[in-house]
């Protein structure tokens, strides 16, 4: 008898487990994919770029003005985001490489706010099409910049998150950044709710990026309609964008 009994405890026992595998996990926490708006470029096969001005010297300022001008040059805008910090008259802080052209210089110096939390770095293209992410004093070996921003603070820098960061951070705000894969390939991430530098860098990471950049905070927007996102406000210094031959 004790032995049916054992037997039947057994029975029991697995049947509670298998059924506890059936039903769907719930967290507290959403996947990453709800938290995250996500984008991936190759610079050796799609069009990158960095846009200020208009040929007046007028700030283009929002993404959907940064759209419409491109359209009346043959480009259709198929991914934008700010680009960087920014100050009185949509000036660009630290900076900014133009099709080649240094716009706005690099700053070196300190202060206080986000963009000077040391180490912070820049983002750059070259001639040959090849992004990175560096820190600011080694910006200076970088050669054939076709285009850069600066920004602080780097997320990522060699695999290693800022040493600023703190995981029971209570600073969320909705944010925004661009890394690079060792592959190669551009990622910006802009999230969808508020979140911490923590979370932010956690996540460049997660996707494979040693080396990536912040953007900027709460005004930060992004345009990317192929994931049925097209934010087409803001108000802003310089912006980033992947375009294509308009159809």
């Amino acid at each position: 008898m004790l032995a049916r009994l054992k037997g039947a405890t057994l029975v029991v026992a697995a049947l509670l487990l298998l059924l506890n595998a059936c039903e769907p996990t719930t967290s507290s926490k959403p996947a990453a994919a709800a938290r995250f708006l996500t984008y991936t470029a190759d610079p050796g096969r799609q069009t990158v770029a960095m846009y200020w001005q208009d040929e007046a010297g007028q700030p283009l300022r929002s993404l959907g003005r940064l759209r419409t001008w491109l359209q009346d040059r043959g480009q259709q805008l198929v991914f934008a985001c700010n680009g960087g910090m920014y100050k009185a008259g949509n000036m660009p802080v630290g900076l900014l490489v133009e099709a080649g052209r240094v716009r706005t210089p690099l700053d070196t110096g300190s202060g206080p706010g986000n963009f000077y939390l040391r180490p912070n770095g820049v983002f750059y293209l070259t001639a040959q099409r090849r992004a990175g992410v560096c820190a600011t004093p080694d910006f200076s070996r970088v050669r054939q910049v076709q285009y850069a921003t600066q920004s602080g603070p780097l997320l990522v820098l060699e695999g290693q998150l800022h040493p600023a960061f703190r995981k029971q951070s209570g600073n969320r705000h909705i944010r925004n950044g661009v890394g690079v894969r060792p592959d190669g390939r551009v990622v910006w991430v802009m999230s969808r709710q508020k979140v911490t530098f923590y979370e932010l860098a956690q996540y460049f990471r997660q996707l494979g990026c040693r080396n990536a950049l912040y953007l900027d905070g709460f005004v930060s927007r992004t345009y990317l309609p192929a994931q049925g996102w097209q934010q087409t406000d803001g108000d802003f210094g310089v912006m980033m964008a992947v375009t294509e031959p308009g159809k």
